[in-house]
């Protein structure tokens, strides 16, 4: 059974940092790009960042550049997205998702094949 569980959101104020963790399960890891999304109360959902399983290279949305860093545990299948200076307008439920993306990993949903359940991230000001 494939799985991918979000975990580390929470409450946290303006300018904190929160770390998510994305522990994957019931597929090749090393097969698959991950990518990382969020939907805030009352938007569509966009992407964040993703990492590629092809080299390790990484994208992130503007909104996040600078303060966001994604990284990947291969060993422990598991995927991290380090958040620093954290903003309300951050605030939202944050998925991670998996995908056979090719060399180079975008943030398109259509690309990816596996989502988590979600984790909340509520940033307080």
């Amino acid at each position: 059974e494939v799985q991918l569980v979000e975990s580390g959101g929470g409450l946290v104020q303006a300018g904190g940092s929160l770390r998510l963790s994305c522990a994957a399960s019931g597929f090749t890891f090393d097969d698959y790009s991950i990518g990382w999304f969020r939907q805030a109360p009352g938007k569509e959902r966009e992407g964040v960042s993703c990492i590629s399983s092809y080299d390790g290279s990484t994208y992130y949305a503007e909104s996040v550049k600078g303060r966001f860093t994604i990284s990947s545990d291969n060993a422990n299948n598991t995927v991290y997205l380090q958040m620093n200076s954290l903003k309300p307008t951050d605030t939202a439920v944050y998925y991670c998702a998996a995908g056979v993306v090719g060399a180079v990993c975008f943030v398109y949903e259509y690309e990816y094949d596996y989502w988590g359940q979600g984790a909340q991230v509520t940033v307080s000001s």
